[in-house]
């Protein structure tokens, strides 16, 4: 293996272990390290991947696997998958056993609390990540507000709104 292919496992598996709250809480430190540090993406190849992964059914952070692909093909998409689920899932498997009788304690109890705030905050970084990415001119502005008003009033299936948000930067743009 090539240094390319060692830092696509390495950090994808320091990814793997920051990721509390879901994939949308590292996307601060993944754009750092796969557009600034490593110079593997450009922006607008992020927000693109992103968008990608967005669509595709399954979980979201399967963009890493295209991200690998995109820097070292076929085993750099192999090596950014089993980085980031193999580090996660072996931490969960064994935390969950030692969680589970820690359950009626006080301090169970108050690490659960503390961390729901936390979590709330990683995804807000994410988002808010995402959204400078995305949004960069009037008609971008205008397609989230109105995404963000019609699926908070009418919930809306997402991929209706994600066609439609489409259909109109086509127009528009």
């Amino acid at each position: 293996m090539n240094d390319t292919n060692w830092s696509i496992l390495i950090i994808f598996g320091l990814l793997s272990v920051l990721t509390i709250g879901g994939g949308t809480a590292i996307l601060p430190e993944m754009k750092q390290l796969t557009i600034n540090q490593q110079h593997w993406l450009t922006d607008h190849q992020f927000r693109n991947i992103y968008a990608l992964g967005q669509l595709a059914p399954g979980p979201n952070m399967l963009i890493i696997v295209v991200i690998g692909y995109h820097v070292a093909g076929f085993l750099g998409a192999f090596l950014a998958f089993v980085g980031f689920f193999t580090p996660a899932s072996v931490i969960v498997l064994y935390a969950n056993r030692v969680w589970g009788r820690f359950e009626d304690t006080e301090w169970h109890k108050t690490v659960q609390r503390a961390m729901a705030p936390m979590v709330v905050g990683f995804m807000v970084a994410g988002t808010i990540t995402i959204t400078r990415a995305a949004i960069s001119d009037k008609l971008t502005i205008l397609i989230a507000l109105t995404t963000f008003a019609i699926f908070m009033m009418w919930k809306i299936n997402p991929a209706l709104l994600v066609l439609a948000g489409a259909g109109a930067y086509l127009l528009g743009g």
